[in-house]
């Protein structure tokens, strides 16, 4: 059986849209999505999904429930089943219990001992023995008590093993607070002591609302050598490309406005809900992941980028634009003065100088564009060459075909270079190892295109049954192929279906995936 919590985290990061549109043929009307009845025949759509809700409704037979409920209805799957595909379709991993157990989660006792670990913390922010510097910090930031209680902010003394003996005497062992990255074991003076010393405490939940880790915070200028953050280490319970800080409590005000911003740190998201806006999340210390733009995608199809205006902010801006890109998300940047970030723009401008700066948030390629018109990289042979190069990787990681085409002439206007040119660069370049492609499970490897598994299947098939160059044309179109070698492939086997070698003029890196195709037994 499966715990009951692990059920909740499933329904919670489950995509109902793509779980039933992979079904049946949705359509968007307004934010919900609907079709004709599954479960009764019928000429006027009556089913609705509702993502906001998680859960879909037929007018017309009265048929209703979650995720869970239609593959039961529809599949005639087991609860369990459903669970395990709707999981597998989410990138959630499922801990299963045997009958004979409790049916408890087997990792109960290392949520409990971070739901101890967050008391704990807050207990001493508001305590005026000892959180006096980190009620100062909070106050002298902006933020009020109701917004710190709100996020589960807390204050770790700078005390070696304050939470080790309070956990302690409630029954928490060091082991579990050593599995979970609340202590850690010194193995040069075989002694245990507190990870979190002296630092402001932000917890991490799960989608679920469940605290899976800490980051910490120090105050001010803190001691010499002494890191800014240190967060939680990876955990059963805790991955951190997995997870994104503030979206528990952000996903409904991201669903309303249809839009989420991203921003850099803990801090940030903090400042920004003081400031009014509470769509705001942040990755976890890392660079974006793919599994952070699918969790995202579940809530909306926008993201607003709020990154540093520094040179690294901007270098973390198109690299998190390119793989929210790569996921069917749309990206725009949010400019801010280098050097700013959002919380300094709300304590030094105010929430309504902020708001202008995100009202001004453009498209990603636009911004890209606007940089180099700034430094005159359309004038003349040689810039507009460096100029294609910083454009490709974005055009490349766009996945929808209508985008796409709108990229490739927004670049063929401003560098004067055709659209078929471009994409013969696109192709010549295809192979690039750092593409980016989004996977949803967590453990899954991102394969190298010429191992891509639908695309070249499928051209496979093409090149050895002609039925199949016929039932493909019928149904796709060159657009539909991500690869832009795999777009060329396609287009060749249309024009000759009995086609046994490589066409005179095919891009180079085409061909070789051609020829390989071709050569496979």
């Amino acid at each position: 059986m499966i715990p009951d919590d692990q059920v909740d985290e499933v329904r919670a990061r489950a995509d109902i849209v793509q779980v039933i549109g992979d079904i049946v043929p949705l359509k968007k009307s307004g934010k919900d999505y609907k079709a004709c009845c599954p479960f009764h025949d019928e000429k006027t759509p009556s089913f609705y999904v509702v993502p906001a809700k998680g859960f879909y409704n037929c007018f017309g037979c009265g048929e209703s429930g979650d995720v869970f409920a239609f593959l039961t209805k529809h599949h005639g799957l087991s609860f369990v089943d459903a669970v395990k595909h709707v999981a597998a379709a989410s990138g959630v991993e499922i801990r299963e219990v045997s009958r004979g157990q409790t049916g408890e989660d087997p990792f109960r006792h290392l949520y409990e001992a971070n739901a101890f670990a967050r008391m704990f913390f807050q207990d001493l922010l508001w305590d005026e023995a000892t959180g006096g510097p980190a009620t100062a910090y909070l106050e002298e930031r902006g933020i009020d008590r109701e917004t710190a209680e709100r996020f589960g902010i807390g204050y770790a003394p700078d005390a070696w093993r304050g939470l080790l003996e309070a956990a302690s005497h409630h029954g928490i062992g060091e082991e579990v607070l050593i599995e979970v990255g609340l202590v850690t074991r010194s193995e040069k003076r075989k002694d245990s002591y507190d990870r979190f010393r002296g630092r402001l405490i932000f917890p991490i939940e799960s989608l679920a609302g469940k605290v899976v880790g800490f980051g910490g915070r120090v105050l001010g200028a803190g001691r010499e050598g002494t890191p800014k953050y240190v967060n939680s280490p990876e955990s059963p319970i805790y991955h951190k490309g997995g997870i994104l800080y503030g979206l528990s409590w952000a996903k409904n005000a991201i669903r309303r406005r249809e839009t989420a911003l991203m921003v850099e740190g803990y801090m940030d998201v903090v400042s920004l809900a003081v400031a009014g806006f509470d769509n705001a999340v942040a990755p976890l210390g890392t660079a974006v992941t793919s599994d952070q733009v699918a969790l995202l995608h579940r809530f909306t199809s926008r993201i607003d980028l709020l990154f540093d205006g520094d040179a690294a902010g901007l270098k973390a801006t198109f690299k998190a634009a390119d793989l929210l890109l790569a996921g069917n998300v749309h990206p725009c940047v949010v400019t801010l003065p280098p050097g700013e970030d959002p919380d300094t723009i709300v304590h030094s401008e105010g929430a309504e100088a902020l708001k202008g700066y995100i009202d001004g948030a453009i498209d990603v390629l636009d911004r890209k564009i606007q940089m180099l018109e700034e430094h005159d990289h359309f004038k003349g042979s040689e810039h507009r060459r460096t100029a294609i190069d910083r454009l490709l990787p974005t055009l490349r990681a766009v996945q929808d075909p209508v985008l796409r085409d709108i990229y490739i002439k927004k670049v063929s206007d401003c560098t004067e270079v055709r659209p078929d040119t471009l994409e013969a660069e696109l192709a010549r370049v295809a192979s690039a190892p750092q593409q980016q492609q989004v996977v949803r499970r967590r453990d899954q490897r991102r394969p190298s295109a010429p191992e891509m598994g639908p695309e070249r299947k499928l051209l496979l098939l093409m090149t050895k049954d002609r039925d199949w160059i016929e039932r493909a044309g019928e149904r796709l179109g060159p657009r539909h192929f991500v690869d832009v070698r795999y777009r060329a492939v396609f287009k060749a086997l249309l024009a000759d279906r009995d086609l046994d070698r490589r066409p005179e003029g095919m891009v180079p890196e085409a061909a070789r995936v051609l020829d390989k195709l071709l050569a496979d037994p």
